[in-house]
């Protein structure tokens, strides 16, 4: 065929030579090299396929560290730099961060407040030894929904969670027996949290005495000593477009439950898990 000829010699002979010889178009030729598929674009049509199925998975979340560690879980042998690429091609990309953060925490009270146990240290060698506590607002079309929520320093797994429309006690304190009733504590648990109200109340402080917990607090607007806190509550909001009013509160709340209980805790790969979701961490080290 003229057009493979004129392919195949291109490095020896001038192109547009051998077009004039064998009297073929320039337009003609040119057509014909664009419709041909190499075998490693085939190739990478066929990974870009997969890399859109696990980015819409990932609710459009994952970047492409997350996206490479599903690809390759699943059996493909492929590297970031390969992912990153196409994703870049296809205009694929993680939802990033912005810095954004109004105070849902009075420190101004005078009830006790406890010291600072964990000291930044975000490592638990088995579930259920350190869990962190903390509260984030929500803007829905109905005014403020407060969220609370228990977090297992093991696995960064939820393993408590309340709401309200108000920033009483009981928000932290209906989390708390949750979290309780889900994973059954043993004696010495320590419960880190910020110097808010909530946490310093007499109410809750008895809760945690009555199960021999140990209350631990972070250093007055040090958000740095509760940071895996920050990070689920900026993921959550980031991830599930909560920066902006996305409808009334029981919306709202149907909303973040099913964001956490179903994906975050069941499927959402963690970098700092071995890109493993907190329920599969937790199975991993239980076998």
């Amino acid at each position: 065929m003229r057009f493979a000829f004129i392919r195949d010699h291109s490095a020896l002979f001038e192109v547009a030579i051998m077009l004039r010889v064998l009297r073929v178009s320039k337009s003609g030729f040119y057509a014909w090299l664009k419709r041909l598929v190499s075998p490693r674009a085939t190739l990478n049509a066929v990974l870009l396929e997969e890399i859109k199925s696990v980015h819409s998975a990932s609710r459009g979340s994952y970047g492409s560290p997350r996206v490479t560690a599903a690809l390759r879980r699943s059996g493909s042998r492929v590297s970031k730099h390969r992912v990153a690429r196409l994703m870049r091609t296809a205009e694929l990309c993680g939802k990033s961060h912005r810095k954004s953060r109004v105070s849902t925490t009075d420190s101004k009270h005078s009830e006790p407040r406890s010291v600072n146990l964990l000291e930044r240290d975000f490592t638990a060698s088995e579930p259920d030894q350190k869990w962190l506590s903390d509260i984030t607002y929500l803007s829905t079309s109905e005014g403020w929904l407060y969220l609370a929520v228990v977090l297992d320093v093991f696995s960064r797994r939820v393993v408590g969670w309340a709401f309200s429309s108000s920033l009483e006690s009981s928000l932290v304190v209906s989390a708390f027996d949750m979290a309780c009733q889900l994973r059954k504590p043993s004696e010495g648990l320590v419960f880190h949290s910020d110097q808010g109200m909530q946490y310093a109340s007499l109410e809750f402080r008895q809760t945690l005495a009555r199960l021999e917990v140990v209350q631990s607090m972070s250093r007055k607007g040090d958000c740095w000593d509760n940071s895996p806190c920050e990070s689920f509550f900026s993921t959550l909001k980031l991830e599930l477009d909560l920066r902006k009013s996305r409808g009334a509160k029981l919306e709202t709340q149907a909303m973040v439950f099913e964001w956490m209980e179903v994906f975050y805790n069941r499927q959402r790969l963690h970098s700092s898990l071995d890109f493993l979701s907190p329920a599969e961490f937790e199975q991993s080290r239980a076998a």
